[in-house]
């Protein structure tokens, strides 16, 4: 029996709640198999499961807050049962080798093959059931050492979480090492300590989902899963051909070609965001909720800019009708076909062409060091609202794009926001960042500088307006918008920003002056 350990998934995280489980006890999974949906406090994060085998028990039930290192979901032979604890105990089983207890633990024993006198039947029938290296490779078949990472974790807990996420997370993830089979006999523990007592499946699974086999997810590979949802198809109504009813590239092929899953989908809609419920009971005056996850990160993250960066935020109103009648054009061109473009795409363009002139937007404020970092390169932000808080993705080396590649990037990533399945990773690393308050209707506002950088541009709402012309002294009717622009004023002062804010409005009121950056 092996047990999955809930990794660390970002940079530091301690806790995840589980969201929602994808498998259920008795349901057999393959590595890879995306297993658990967590939330940390940063994002909605899919775990794939770096074992496979007949799933045993679901350790901890869904809405469950617990910390890195708990073991989350055991796995192993169909019909196995927790393993007994043996009866020497951990210090003299671990007593030649210190990390036997630890690698057992983690699913395959590491033993030098120094160690082992095989000429001793004895010493061989220990260690039956461990996956050795040095193995004879007729009778066990072809092994391979678990990964271990270059540092050494000071805990057994953490040695364990590091094995398995270098397994599941590692660039082509545990494929690229064989694993025990899932029928091979279990590993004997070293650790005395009792079991976890596996909760009832009914407690753990929702109650939709028993009810309704189709609610739980079907099984399917991340590559398989990224087809299906660029090809339009609702994998919940397919009837996989792969190992154990696994759905493959085939099946999701040919729904496409036909045209049925498809329209499942639309009928059925996109999947509902699960959210937080406020509604009141009867006699109910007041609804607590608990501050967790992206939103408790959010809330850190906003006071300590606010009460650490020196904002100054400045305001200007411009007319951008002119880079409205060029985002209908773009529209029409046969790059953008498959795109989407919008005034936001324009915006962004004209961030990153004015950082050349205000090289000082594209910094931040190194306060441990006492130093200005610029970077020479611009991960774009792109503010989005989602049902769990503020989340900041952002377009990695977005100045090197074309407009074609930063409009397909704009799309992918609120496309992913908006589902809430936006990763650590995506959101890390951010030079720069836009908040796009115009979509609901609002003029403008005071944004918060995102930490880790330097400056925020509020996008306002684009509205008909009267208008002044500058040539003839006539008003008339122009697409209207108001920018606001935040940043630090330790080391951008009023020129800079000004300067910044000026050259944004000015190729929006005008496109042909990107020309001149």
């Amino acid at each position: 029996m092996s047990e999955f350990l809930l990794p660390d998934v970002g940079e530091g995280l301690t806790e995840a709640e589980i969201v929602a489980w994808k498998v259920k006890v008795g349901d057999t999974i393959e590595i890879n198999d995306v297993i658990v949906e967590i939330e940390t406090a940063k994002s909605l994060v899919e775990l794939p499961s770096p074992f496979e085998g007949t799933v045993l028990a679901l350790l901890v039930a869904e809405g469950e807050t617990v910390p890195v290192g708990t073991p989350i979901i055991s796995i192993g032979a169909e019909g196995e049962a927790a393993p007994v604890a043996p009866a020497s105990t951990p210090a003299e089983q671990t007593e030649s080798d210190p990390y036997l207890g630890m690698a057992e633990k983690a699913g395959a024993a590491q033993v030098d093959p120094a160690d082992i006198d095989l000429s001793n039947p004895a010493a061989s029938g220990s260690m039956e059931g461990a996956s050795l290296v040095g193995r004879i490779k007729a009778e066990r078949g072809p092994m391979r050492r678990a990964r271990r990472g270059s540092a050494s974790p000071s805990t057994e807990a953490g040695a364990q979480t590091q094995m398995q996420v270098q397994g599941a997370f590692a660039p082509g993830g545990a494929q690229s090492d064989e694993v025990m089979p899932a029928d091979e006999s279990p590993v004997p523990a070293t650790d005395q300590r009792p079991a976890p007592a596996a909760a009832p499946a009914e407690a753990l699974v929702p109650a939709a989902a028993q009810a309704e086999p189709g609610a739980v997810r079907a099984l399917a590979k991340p590559p398989v899963r990224k087809l299906a949802k660029d090809l339009g198809v609702d994998l919940g109504v397919l009837t996989g051909s792969g190992p154990s009813g696994s759905i493959t590239r085939d099946d999701v092929q040919a729904a496409a070609s036909h045209g049925g899953a498809s329209a499942a989908a639309a009928s059925s809609g996109p999947a509902p965001i699960r959210t937080p419920s406020h509604d009141a009971r009867p006699g109910e005056r007041e609804t607590r909720e608990p501050i967790k996850g992206v939103r408790k990160m959010m809330a850190t993250a906003m006071s300590q800019s606010a009460f650490t960066s020196p904002h100054v935020t400045e305001w200007i109103t411009v007319d951008v009708t002119a880079a409205m009648q060029l985002v209908a054009r773009l529209k029409k061109r046969p790059e953008f076909r498959d795109t989407r473009v919008s005034p936001l795409l324009l915006l962004a363009r004209a961030v990153i062409l004015a950082m050349k002139r205000t090289p000082e937007i594209n910094s931040f404020w190194d306060e441990a060091a006492q130093e200005v970092v610029y970077k020479h390169y611009v991960n774009l932000g792109i503010a989005a609202a989602t049902p769990r808080g503020l989340v900041v993705p952002n377009v990695k080396d977005a100045d090197v794009l074309s407009m074609t590649e930063l409009a397909q990037a704009l799309g992918e990533l609120t496309a992913t926001a908006r589902d809430g399945k936006t990763q650590p990773a995506e959101m890390a690393g951010g030079t720069f960042t836009i908040t796009n308050v115009g979509v609901f209707g609002v003029d403008a506002g005071t944004p918060i500088i995102n930490p880790g950088e330097s400056a925020i541009l509020c996008f306002g709402a684009i509205n008909k307006r009267p208008w002044v012309d500058e040539e003839t002294g006539e008003i008339v009717v122009r697409d209207v918008t108001t920018l606001a622009l935040s940043f630090d004023h330790r080391h951008i002062d009023g020129e800079k920003g000004s300067r910044f804010l000026a050259d944004v409005a000015g190729m929006l009121q005008d496109p042909g002056t990107a020309l001149l950056f």
